[in-house]
This record gives structure tokens, sequence and C-alpha cells, in this order.
């Protein structure tokens, strides 16, 4: 079976909960819609909430967000196909997987393509504060002409696209934090994602990145809740 939720940062009491629940198996799959907080100390703390996970009876298949580092950046990941796309992985943990962007996967049967990144609306307190930020948080033109290189491939038509963020005319400005002047956010990333939506076929869009539980049109936003992939479609 294969699962899906929102952002966790570092805190997996409810996936915890989740497998003891529905009694999961690392033949099952959890996606992490971006900001799994694994990779984002990087020192022992990460340490200790990777084993934590990789002692759940689940496998977690995440992808990038923005308050994390990329896995590629690192030198303890390695790649390796699976389900028909290239992930990430690091031999300690072996249950735990990052999707690399621009990569279609086939997960029960639906071509699914992964394109993570976002901006931090919190930069300059990161910055100011010494906490995590990475200037490459956002997709960089290299991987942008991938991810569509990717899509040329398969003629614009997918089946399921998992990204981050959302594309810029579904953000949910509802709610946008007060406070945050969005004229000064970069939305170059969902400026894009909005090109790659009017281009492409496909059949639902799931993302994370803003906190709620959200569903317009074809494209969900998820956070704290969990759902079975593909549920109710052919």
């Amino acid at each position: 079976m294969i699962y899906i939720t929102g952002d966790t940062h570092g805190r997996f009491e409810r996936i915890e909960a989740f497998c003891r629940r529905f009694q999961t198996s690392y033949d099952d799959i959890l996606i992490i819609l971006g900001d799994a907080g694994i990779n984002f100390s990087g020192a022992r703390y990460d340490s200790l909430k990777k084993r934590l996970l990789e002692s759940l009876p689940i496998t977690i298949f995440a992808i990038h967000g923005n308050h994390e580092q990329r896995p590629y950046t690192l030198d303890s990941y390695k790649e390796k196909l699976w389900h028909g796309g290239t992930v990430y992985y690091e031999e300690e943990y072996p249950s735990l997987l990052f999707a690399k962007d621009g990569e279609i996967f086939d997960l029960n049967g639906k071509q699914t393509v992964v394109m993570g990144g976002a901006y931090s609306i919190d930069k300059e307190i990161r910055l100011a504060y010494g906490w995590g930020w990475w200037e490459d948080e956002q997709p960089s033109e290299e991987i942008k002409r991938y991810v569509e290189q990717q899509l040329e491939k398969f003629g614009w038509k997918v089946d399921m696209v998992l990204s981050h963020t959302t594309p810029l005319k579904y953000e949910p400005v509802e709610v946008f934090m007060s406070g945050v002047d969005q004229s000064r956010v970069d939305k170059s990333t969902e400026e894009w994602l909005n090109h790659i939506e009017e281009k492409l076929s496909y059949q639902k869009w799931y993302c994370g990145h803003y906190h709620t539980e959200k569903k317009i049109d074809k494209l969900e936003i998820m956070f704290e809740n969990f759902d079975e992939f593909c549920a109710g479609m052919e």
C-alpha cells in the first residue's frame, strides 16, 4: 500500500501512530511531500531522527522541501533505481529514500513526476539567528530543464504530480502569515510550476509546504492528514 502525507519537520509522532494503527510493513510506502526534516542539522540529531524513522515498519519516500539539505550534496548518500526512477539513500538507512527532482516513478501503476523545493519566507530570520537555510532550496535552472526534458519524453502526460509548493494560481492565500510582505517573497518556483501545470496533462497533483489541508480542482494541499495514494482513481 502507498500512503501520502505533508510536511513533518522532524516530528514523526504521527507516523509512529499511523504505523501502529494500520500495522504497516516495509513493503508499504509513505510519501512525504517535502520538509521531512531528516537532513536539517547535519549533526547527531539528524542521525537520531533517521534511526527512529528507519525503525518504523514502512518505507519513506520523501521529496525535497525547503527547510532541509539536498541529499546529493551530502557524501553519505548514494543513488539507485527504484520504481523506475532515481532515488538517494544512505546504506545505514535503506528505507529512507529521497526522490531526484524530475524523475518519473511508477507508483501503483501511476506515472508520477516529482518536483521539489520552495522559497523560505523565514529566510532572513534563519540567517540572522544562524538557523538552517540553504541557497539551493529552490530548483535551479538546471533542475528545471531536467524536469521539462523528462516530461517531454512522456509527451507532457503523466498520471500524478508530487511537488512541495504549488503552482502560483493555487496558492492558499487565506493561510499566508500576517506580517509577511508578499511582494518580497520569491515566487519563481510557483511561477514555473504554473507553466508546468498549464502544459501538463495529469490526473492529480499533491503538494505540501503551506501547513494546511485544501482541495481545489485536481490539486490537493496536504499537511498532517494521511491519505491512500491514488484513492478513488482507476
